[in-house]
């Protein structure tokens, strides 16, 4: 990926974070000598060496992924920069955005593999709002048992790491402010994500 010095997040925290929060990655890998990308979560594991997903088995992309190096990409917030908010219009658009990328070596876990339901377990667990009274608990063991024979999970061992937030720090202080308060004013939620992304 490529990144200006004064775009780069430096710290791995600030990564993690970004992976945590945009979890819905994209998958990139090469399958039968072809480009493929699936949109998938994957959770970090707690000691921030891996990530952890599952595939639906009737998709082909896992079938000859054991071993090889991935690309993961996490899409945090973007949205467009227009001149209009800018002290001056004799200027350009732009678009603002915050990714990480993440490398690895992919191991395809076999079907007893206990990490595999726990991944499920966690995904849930994560995405469920707090006042939801559901659990995967309270589903029929003979419906799981169905349910897992059609994925396949894997882990991605972390080889690197890169994060970006193209946030407007290469033009002047008045100017930056300026795009938050305009991205505030939108009231739209990737721009007023934005707008706390580049107040930080």
């Amino acid at each position: 990926m490529y990144i200006p010095p004064y775009f780069k997040i430096t710290e791995r925290k600030d990564m993690e974070e970004v992976i945590d929060e945009f979890g819905f990655a994209t998958l990139f890998s090469i399958n039968e000598g072809e480009p493929c990308a699936t949109q998938l979560p994957l959770l970090l594991t707690n000691d921030g060496h891996h990530l952890v997903g599952h595939f639906a088995k009737g998709n082909p992309q896992w079938k000859d992924l054991d071993g090889q190096s991935v690309l993961a990409v996490f899409q945090g917030p973007h949205c467009y920069i227009s001149p209009s908010w800018y002290e001056t219009q004799n200027t350009v658009p732009t678009w603002n955005y915050v990714t990480v990328h993440v490398k690895g070596k992919v191991h395809i876990m076999n079907e007893e593999d206990p990490r595999l339901w726990q991944s499920m377990v966690d995904l849930t667990l994560k995405y469920e709002v707090s006042a939801s009274n559901y659990t995967l608990d309270d589903v029929e063991n003979d419906m799981i048992a169905n349910l897992s024979k059609g994925v396949v999970g894997f882990t991605i061992s972390i080889d690197h790491m890169q994060g970006k937030a193209k946030l407007s720090q290469n033009h002047s202080k008045e100017r930056r402010e300026r795009v938050i308060t305009a991205l505030h004013n939108t009231g739209k939620p990737q721009e007023q994500s934005i707008a706390k992304w580049m107040e930080r």
